[in-house]
Protein backbone atom coordinates (compact mmCIF):
# COMPACT_ATOMS: atom_id res chain seq x y z
CA UNK A 1 0.00 0.00 0.00
CA UNK A 2 2.98 2.34 0.34
CA UNK A 3 2.45 3.62 -3.21
CA UNK A 4 -0.58 5.59 -2.00
CA UNK A 5 1.77 7.99 -0.21
CA UNK A 6 3.16 9.07 -3.58
CA UNK A 7 0.08 8.71 -5.75
CA UNK A 8 -2.46 10.37 -3.44
CA UNK A 9 -0.13 13.31 -2.81
CA UNK A 10 0.51 13.75 -6.54
CA UNK A 11 -3.22 13.72 -7.36
CA UNK A 12 -4.43 16.02 -4.57
CA UNK A 13 -1.58 18.50 -5.05
CA UNK A 14 -3.07 19.31 -8.47
CA UNK A 15 -5.86 21.10 -6.61
CA UNK A 16 -3.37 23.63 -5.24
CA UNK A 17 -3.02 21.88 -1.89
CA UNK A 18 0.62 21.94 -0.70
CA UNK A 19 2.34 18.65 -1.52
CA UNK A 20 4.10 18.33 1.85
CA UNK A 21 0.87 18.90 3.75
CA UNK A 22 -1.08 16.35 1.71
CA UNK A 23 1.72 13.82 2.13
CA UNK A 24 1.70 14.21 5.89
CA UNK A 25 -2.10 14.01 5.99
CA UNK A 26 -2.04 10.84 3.86
CA UNK A 27 0.42 9.10 6.19
CA UNK A 28 -1.37 10.26 9.32
CA UNK A 29 -4.85 9.17 8.20
CA UNK A 30 -3.64 5.81 6.91
CA UNK A 31 -1.88 5.24 10.24
CA UNK A 32 -4.89 6.26 12.34
CA UNK A 33 -7.44 4.37 10.24
CA UNK A 34 -5.48 1.13 10.06
CA UNK A 35 -4.69 1.09 13.77
CA UNK A 36 -8.30 1.91 14.67
CA UNK A 37 -9.60 -0.84 12.38
CA UNK A 38 -7.24 -3.41 13.92
CA UNK A 39 -7.86 -2.39 17.52
CA UNK A 40 -11.62 -1.85 17.32
CA UNK A 41 -12.87 -4.32 14.71
CA UNK A 42 -10.01 -6.87 14.92
CA UNK A 43 -9.85 -7.32 11.15
CA UNK A 44 -6.75 -7.44 8.89
CA UNK A 45 -8.08 -4.45 6.95
CA UNK A 46 -5.82 -1.46 6.33
CA UNK A 47 -7.20 1.97 5.47
CA UNK A 48 -5.89 4.93 3.46
CA UNK A 49 -7.25 7.71 1.21
CA UNK A 50 -9.17 5.90 -1.52
CA UNK A 51 -8.14 5.67 -5.14
CA UNK A 52 -10.95 6.92 -7.36
CA UNK A 53 -12.30 9.17 -4.65
CA UNK A 54 -9.11 11.22 -4.71
CA UNK A 55 -9.42 11.44 -8.50
CA UNK A 56 -13.06 12.54 -8.17
CA UNK A 57 -12.01 15.09 -5.54
CA UNK A 58 -9.32 16.59 -7.80
CA UNK A 59 -10.47 16.26 -11.39
CA UNK A 60 -14.25 16.47 -11.08
CA UNK A 61 -14.98 18.52 -7.96
CA UNK A 62 -12.09 21.00 -7.88
CA UNK A 63 -10.97 21.20 -11.52
CA UNK A 64 -14.17 20.58 -13.48
CA UNK A 65 -16.73 22.05 -11.06
CA UNK A 66 -14.36 24.80 -9.84
CA UNK A 67 -15.07 24.06 -6.18
CA UNK A 68 -12.28 25.29 -3.85
CA UNK A 69 -10.37 22.45 -2.23
CA UNK A 70 -11.34 23.80 1.18
CA UNK A 71 -15.03 23.38 0.29
CA UNK A 72 -14.35 19.91 -1.13
CA UNK A 73 -12.76 18.94 2.19
CA UNK A 74 -15.91 20.23 3.89
CA UNK A 75 -17.95 17.87 1.70
CA UNK A 76 -15.69 14.98 2.71
CA UNK A 77 -16.22 15.90 6.37
CA UNK A 78 -20.00 15.97 5.98
CA UNK A 79 -19.99 12.62 4.16
CA UNK A 80 -18.03 11.14 7.08
CA UNK A 81 -20.51 12.53 9.61
CA UNK A 82 -23.43 11.17 7.58
CA UNK A 83 -21.65 7.84 7.40
CA UNK A 84 -21.45 7.75 11.18
CA UNK A 85 -25.14 8.57 11.47
CA UNK A 86 -26.08 5.89 8.91
CA UNK A 87 -23.96 3.36 10.78
CA UNK A 88 -25.54 4.06 14.16
CA UNK A 89 -29.07 3.93 12.72
CA UNK A 90 -28.46 0.76 10.71
CA UNK A 91 -29.35 2.43 7.40
CA UNK A 92 -25.90 1.78 6.00
CA UNK A 93 -26.42 -1.93 6.42
CA UNK A 94 -29.83 -1.70 4.72
CA UNK A 95 -28.24 0.07 1.77
CA UNK A 96 -25.76 -2.75 1.44
CA UNK A 97 -28.61 -5.28 1.37
CA UNK A 98 -30.74 -3.26 -1.07
CA UNK A 99 -28.20 -2.85 -3.88
CA UNK A 100 -27.31 -5.90 -6.02
CA UNK A 101 -23.75 -7.03 -5.44
CA UNK A 102 -23.19 -7.07 -9.21
CA UNK A 103 -23.55 -3.29 -9.26
CA UNK A 104 -20.96 -3.05 -6.48
CA UNK A 105 -18.54 -4.75 -8.87
CA UNK A 106 -19.62 -2.51 -11.74
CA UNK A 107 -18.91 0.64 -9.75
CA UNK A 108 -15.49 -0.69 -8.80
CA UNK A 109 -14.76 -1.55 -12.42
CA UNK A 110 -15.90 1.84 -13.67
CA UNK A 111 -13.71 3.59 -11.12
CA UNK A 112 -10.83 1.36 -12.19
CA UNK A 113 -11.21 2.50 -15.80
CA UNK A 114 -11.46 6.10 -14.58
CA UNK A 115 -8.22 5.80 -12.62
CA UNK A 116 -6.45 4.06 -15.52
CA UNK A 117 -7.61 6.77 -17.91
CA UNK A 118 -6.11 9.40 -15.64
CA UNK A 119 -2.87 7.43 -15.52
CA UNK A 120 -2.70 7.16 -19.31
CA UNK A 121 -3.29 10.90 -19.57
CA UNK A 122 -0.69 11.80 -16.95
CA UNK A 123 1.80 9.56 -18.75
CA UNK A 124 1.16 11.26 -22.09
CA UNK A 125 0.17 7.92 -23.63
CA UNK A 126 -3.32 9.28 -24.34
CA UNK A 127 -3.75 12.94 -25.33
CA UNK A 128 -6.73 15.11 -26.37
CA UNK A 129 -7.75 15.22 -30.03
CA UNK A 130 -10.19 17.60 -31.71
CA UNK A 131 -11.02 14.94 -34.33
CA UNK A 132 -11.41 11.81 -32.20
CA UNK A 133 -11.68 13.23 -28.67
CA UNK A 134 -8.59 11.29 -27.59
CA UNK A 135 -5.68 9.74 -29.45
CA UNK A 136 -2.26 8.15 -28.96
CA UNK A 137 0.36 10.54 -27.63
CA UNK A 138 3.99 10.99 -28.61
CA UNK A 139 5.63 7.82 -27.34
CA UNK A 140 9.07 9.28 -28.12
CA UNK A 141 8.65 12.05 -25.56
CA UNK A 142 11.08 11.43 -22.66
CA UNK A 143 8.45 11.52 -19.93
CA UNK A 144 6.11 9.22 -21.87
CA UNK A 145 8.93 6.76 -22.59
CA UNK A 146 9.82 6.71 -18.90
CA UNK A 147 6.17 6.09 -18.00
CA UNK A 148 6.11 3.13 -20.42
CA UNK A 149 9.28 1.82 -18.77
CA UNK A 150 7.62 2.05 -15.35
CA UNK A 151 4.49 0.36 -16.67
CA UNK A 152 6.49 -2.56 -18.07
CA UNK A 153 8.62 -2.84 -14.94
CA UNK A 154 5.65 -2.98 -12.56
CA UNK A 155 3.87 -5.46 -14.84
CA UNK A 156 6.90 -7.77 -14.90
CA UNK A 157 7.27 -7.55 -11.12
CA UNK A 158 3.61 -8.41 -10.64
CA UNK A 159 3.84 -11.39 -12.98
CA UNK A 160 6.82 -12.58 -10.96
CA UNK A 161 4.73 -11.93 -7.81
CA UNK A 162 7.36 -9.63 -6.34
CA UNK A 163 6.04 -7.94 -3.23
CA UNK A 164 5.84 -4.12 -3.25
CA UNK A 165 5.91 -4.13 -7.07
CA UNK A 166 4.07 -0.79 -7.23
CA UNK A 167 6.47 0.91 -4.84
CA UNK A 168 9.53 -0.55 -6.55
CA UNK A 169 8.22 0.54 -9.94
CA UNK A 170 7.55 4.12 -8.84
CA UNK A 171 10.94 4.51 -7.17
CA UNK A 172 12.86 2.82 -10.02
CA UNK A 173 11.17 4.99 -12.65
CA UNK A 174 12.00 8.08 -10.62
CA UNK A 175 15.64 6.97 -10.38
CA UNK A 176 15.88 6.42 -14.14
CA UNK A 177 14.25 9.82 -14.65
CA UNK A 178 16.91 11.41 -12.44
CA UNK A 179 19.67 9.71 -14.45
CA UNK A 180 18.07 10.97 -17.68
CA UNK A 181 17.77 14.51 -16.26
CA UNK A 182 13.97 14.42 -16.47
CA UNK A 183 13.34 15.04 -12.76
CA UNK A 184 13.51 18.64 -11.69
CA UNK A 185 13.20 18.85 -7.92
CA UNK A 186 14.48 21.30 -5.39
CA UNK A 187 14.32 20.04 -1.79
CA UNK A 188 12.22 22.28 0.38
CA UNK A 189 12.48 22.64 4.15
CA UNK A 190 10.09 20.22 5.83
CA UNK A 191 8.88 19.28 9.24
CA UNK A 192 5.72 17.74 10.58
CA UNK A 193 4.21 21.20 11.01
CA UNK A 194 3.78 21.31 7.20
CA UNK A 195 0.37 19.73 7.75
CA UNK A 196 -0.80 23.09 9.10
CA UNK A 197 -1.21 24.26 5.48
CA UNK A 198 -4.25 21.99 5.08
CA UNK A 199 -5.26 20.97 8.61
CA UNK A 200 -8.57 22.55 9.70
CA UNK A 201 -8.79 24.54 6.45
CA UNK A 202 -12.00 22.79 5.43
CA UNK A 203 -15.00 24.96 4.57
CA UNK A 204 -18.07 23.26 6.02
CA UNK A 205 -20.52 26.18 5.49
CA UNK A 206 -19.50 26.27 1.82
CA UNK A 207 -20.07 22.52 1.51
CA UNK A 208 -23.57 22.90 2.96
CA UNK A 209 -24.56 24.91 -0.09
CA UNK A 210 -27.19 23.05 -2.12
CA UNK A 211 -24.88 22.93 -5.15
CA UNK A 212 -22.50 20.63 -3.29
CA UNK A 213 -25.13 18.03 -2.36
CA UNK A 214 -24.15 15.88 -5.33
CA UNK A 215 -20.50 15.90 -4.23
CA UNK A 216 -21.38 14.77 -0.71
CA UNK A 217 -23.65 12.10 -2.17
CA UNK A 218 -20.89 10.69 -4.39
CA UNK A 219 -18.29 10.70 -1.60
CA UNK A 220 -20.83 8.85 0.54
CA UNK A 221 -21.92 6.14 -1.86
CA UNK A 222 -18.67 5.50 -3.70
CA UNK A 223 -17.03 4.94 -0.32
CA UNK A 224 -19.91 2.64 0.57
CA UNK A 225 -19.50 0.51 -2.57
CA UNK A 226 -15.73 0.51 -2.34
CA UNK A 227 -15.84 -0.56 1.28
CA UNK A 228 -18.33 -3.36 0.73
CA UNK A 229 -16.41 -4.78 -2.22
CA UNK A 230 -13.18 -4.73 -0.23
CA UNK A 231 -14.78 -6.20 2.89
CA UNK A 232 -16.33 -9.10 1.00
CA UNK A 233 -13.15 -9.84 -0.96
CA UNK A 234 -10.74 -9.69 1.98
CA UNK A 235 -12.92 -11.38 4.59
CA UNK A 236 -13.89 -14.13 2.16
CA UNK A 237 -10.24 -14.82 1.36
CA UNK A 238 -9.40 -14.85 5.07
CA UNK A 239 -12.31 -17.16 5.89
CA UNK A 240 -13.85 -14.60 8.25
CA UNK A 241 -17.37 -14.46 6.79
CA UNK A 242 -20.04 -16.01 9.02
CA UNK A 243 -21.96 -19.15 7.87
CA UNK A 244 -25.04 -16.99 7.13
CA UNK A 245 -22.92 -14.87 4.71
CA UNK A 246 -22.83 -11.88 7.03
CA UNK A 247 -19.71 -10.04 8.16
CA UNK A 248 -19.30 -10.02 11.97
CA UNK A 249 -18.68 -6.68 13.71
CA UNK A 250 -19.76 -4.79 10.59
CA UNK A 251 -20.74 -1.73 12.62
CA UNK A 252 -17.23 -1.48 14.06
CA UNK A 253 -15.71 -1.69 10.59
CA UNK A 254 -17.97 1.10 9.35
CA UNK A 255 -17.26 3.17 12.46
CA UNK A 256 -13.50 2.97 11.87
CA UNK A 257 -13.97 3.92 8.22
CA UNK A 258 -16.24 6.90 8.90
CA UNK A 259 -14.07 8.20 11.74
CA UNK A 260 -10.97 8.00 9.54
CA UNK A 261 -12.74 9.92 6.78
CA UNK A 262 -13.62 12.70 9.23
CA UNK A 263 -10.00 12.86 10.38
CA UNK A 264 -8.87 12.93 6.75
CA UNK A 265 -11.02 15.96 5.99
CA UNK A 266 -9.72 17.73 9.11
CA UNK A 267 -6.07 17.11 8.27
CA UNK A 268 -6.28 17.63 4.52
CA UNK A 269 -7.02 14.58 2.36
CA UNK A 270 -9.91 12.95 0.55
CA UNK A 271 -12.12 10.08 1.75
CA UNK A 272 -10.38 7.28 3.66
CA UNK A 273 -11.48 3.73 2.88
CA UNK A 274 -10.50 0.07 3.21
CA UNK A 275 -7.88 -1.16 0.73
CA UNK A 276 -8.09 -4.27 -1.42
CA UNK A 277 -4.30 -4.55 -0.96
CA UNK A 278 -5.19 -5.79 2.52
CA UNK A 279 -5.54 -9.17 0.83
CA UNK A 280 -1.73 -9.22 0.59
CA UNK A 281 -1.58 -9.28 4.37
CA UNK A 282 -4.14 -12.06 4.43
CA UNK A 283 -2.11 -14.03 1.88
CA UNK A 284 0.92 -13.64 4.17
CA UNK A 285 -1.04 -15.16 7.05
CA UNK A 286 -2.80 -12.20 8.66
CA UNK A 287 -6.12 -13.07 10.25
CA UNK A 288 -6.53 -10.51 13.05
CA UNK A 289 -6.30 -6.80 13.67
CA UNK A 290 -2.59 -7.09 14.45
CA UNK A 291 -1.95 -7.07 10.69
CA UNK A 292 -3.74 -3.73 10.29
CA UNK A 293 -2.07 -2.25 13.37
CA UNK A 294 1.43 -3.07 12.06
CA UNK A 295 0.51 -1.49 8.72
CA UNK A 296 -0.68 1.62 10.56
CA UNK A 297 2.56 1.87 12.54
CA UNK A 298 4.57 1.71 9.31
CA UNK A 299 2.44 4.47 7.78
CA UNK A 300 3.15 6.60 10.85
CA UNK A 301 6.89 6.05 10.43
CA UNK A 302 6.51 7.13 6.79
CA UNK A 303 5.74 10.63 8.05
CA UNK A 304 9.46 11.15 8.55
CA UNK A 305 10.40 10.45 4.93
CA UNK A 306 7.69 12.69 3.51
CA UNK A 307 10.15 15.26 2.02
CA UNK A 308 11.29 12.64 -0.50
CA UNK A 309 7.82 12.58 -2.07
CA UNK A 310 8.49 15.89 -3.79
CA UNK A 311 11.00 14.14 -6.03
CA UNK A 312 8.40 11.74 -7.44
CA UNK A 313 7.28 13.03 -10.90
CA UNK A 314 3.89 12.31 -12.48
CA UNK A 315 5.40 10.01 -15.12
CA UNK A 316 6.55 7.73 -12.26
CA UNK A 317 3.16 7.56 -10.54
CA UNK A 318 1.15 7.24 -13.78
CA UNK A 319 2.04 3.53 -14.28
CA UNK A 320 0.81 2.79 -10.76
CA UNK A 321 -2.49 4.53 -11.56
CA UNK A 322 -2.89 2.51 -14.75
CA UNK A 323 -2.24 -0.86 -13.13
CA UNK A 324 -4.21 -0.10 -9.95
CA UNK A 325 -7.11 0.74 -12.25
CA UNK A 326 -6.61 -2.56 -14.03
CA UNK A 327 -6.61 -4.50 -10.78
CA UNK A 328 -9.96 -2.94 -9.90
CA UNK A 329 -11.54 -4.65 -12.92
CA UNK A 330 -11.22 -8.12 -11.43
CA UNK A 331 -14.64 -7.89 -9.80
CA UNK A 332 -16.35 -7.57 -13.21
CA UNK A 333 -16.11 -11.35 -13.58
CA UNK A 334 -18.75 -11.71 -10.87
CA UNK A 335 -21.37 -9.90 -12.99
CA UNK A 336 -23.97 -12.05 -14.77
CA UNK A 337 -23.47 -10.40 -18.15
CA UNK A 338 -25.84 -12.81 -19.93
CA UNK A 339 -28.73 -11.58 -17.75
CA UNK A 340 -29.93 -8.26 -19.26
CA UNK A 341 -31.49 -7.27 -15.95
CA UNK A 342 -27.98 -7.15 -14.47
CA UNK A 343 -25.77 -6.82 -17.55
CA UNK A 344 -27.31 -3.62 -18.93
CA UNK A 345 -27.16 -1.56 -15.70
CA UNK A 346 -23.67 -2.91 -15.02
CA UNK A 347 -22.48 -1.97 -18.51
CA UNK A 348 -23.94 1.54 -18.21
CA UNK A 349 -22.21 1.98 -14.86
CA UNK A 350 -18.83 0.77 -16.08
CA UNK A 351 -18.96 2.78 -19.32
CA UNK A 352 -20.32 6.09 -18.11
CA UNK A 353 -17.97 6.62 -15.15
CA UNK A 354 -14.84 7.11 -17.29
CA UNK A 355 -16.58 8.48 -20.40
CA UNK A 356 -18.46 11.22 -18.52
CA UNK A 357 -15.48 11.80 -16.20
CA UNK A 358 -17.96 11.50 -13.36
CA UNK A 359 -18.56 8.76 -10.81
CA UNK A 360 -21.88 10.45 -10.02
CA UNK A 361 -23.15 9.95 -13.57
CA UNK A 362 -22.07 6.31 -13.55
CA UNK A 363 -23.88 5.66 -10.29
CA UNK A 364 -26.95 7.45 -11.62
CA UNK A 365 -27.13 5.50 -14.88
CA UNK A 366 -26.54 2.14 -13.22
CA UNK A 367 -28.97 2.34 -10.30
CA UNK A 368 -31.68 4.17 -12.25
CA UNK A 369 -31.61 1.71 -15.16
CA UNK A 370 -31.70 -1.25 -12.78
CA UNK A 371 -34.72 0.13 -10.90
CA UNK A 372 -36.56 1.03 -14.12
CA UNK A 373 -36.01 -2.44 -15.60
CA UNK A 374 -37.34 -3.96 -12.37
CA UNK A 375 -40.46 -1.78 -12.49
CA UNK A 376 -41.18 -1.97 -16.23
CA UNK A 377 -40.80 -5.75 -16.42
CA UNK A 378 -42.98 -6.39 -13.39
CA UNK A 379 -40.15 -7.85 -11.33
CA UNK A 380 -40.66 -5.24 -8.63
CA UNK A 381 -43.97 -6.82 -7.58
CA UNK A 382 -43.67 -8.49 -4.25
CA UNK A 383 -40.23 -7.05 -3.59
CA UNK A 384 -41.06 -3.35 -3.43
CA UNK A 385 -41.47 -3.37 0.35
CA UNK A 386 -38.06 -5.00 0.73
CA UNK A 387 -36.28 -2.86 -1.88
CA UNK A 388 -38.00 0.47 -1.26
CA UNK A 389 -34.69 2.16 -0.49
CA UNK A 390 -33.31 1.18 -3.90
CA UNK A 391 -36.28 2.83 -5.63
CA UNK A 392 -35.91 5.91 -3.45
CA UNK A 393 -32.29 6.21 -4.59
CA UNK A 394 -33.35 5.78 -8.22
CA UNK A 395 -35.94 8.56 -7.80
CA UNK A 396 -33.28 10.88 -6.40
CA UNK A 397 -31.03 10.08 -9.35
CA UNK A 398 -33.85 10.83 -11.81
CA UNK A 399 -34.45 14.18 -10.12
CA UNK A 400 -30.73 14.84 -10.41
CA UNK A 401 -30.82 14.19 -14.17
CA UNK A 402 -33.79 16.52 -14.52
CA UNK A 403 -31.93 19.17 -12.53
CA UNK A 404 -28.88 18.83 -14.79
CA UNK A 405 -30.98 19.16 -17.97
CA UNK A 406 -32.70 22.28 -16.68
CA UNK A 407 -29.29 23.81 -15.91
Amino acid sequence: MAYIIFVNSAILSETGMPLAAVTAATCLCAAFGSILMGALANYPLALAPGMGLNAYFTYTVVKAMHVPWQTALGAVFLSGVIFLALTFTGIRQRLVAAIPHQLHAAVGGGIGLFIAFIGFRNAGIIVPSSATTVTLGNLHAPSTALALFGLLLIAVLQVLRIRASMLIGVLATTLVGILCHQVHWQPAPYNLSAIKATAFHLDIPGALHIGVFEIIFVFLFVDLFDNIGTLVAVTDRAGLIAPDHTIPRLNRIFFADATSTILGSLTGTSTVTSYIESSAGVAAGGRTGVTAIVTGILFFLSLFIAPLVGAIPSFATAPALILVGGLMLTGLGKIEWDDPQIGIPAFLTVATIPLTWSIADGLSFGLTSYALLQLLTGRARGTFRRDWMLYLLATLFLLRFIYIVRM
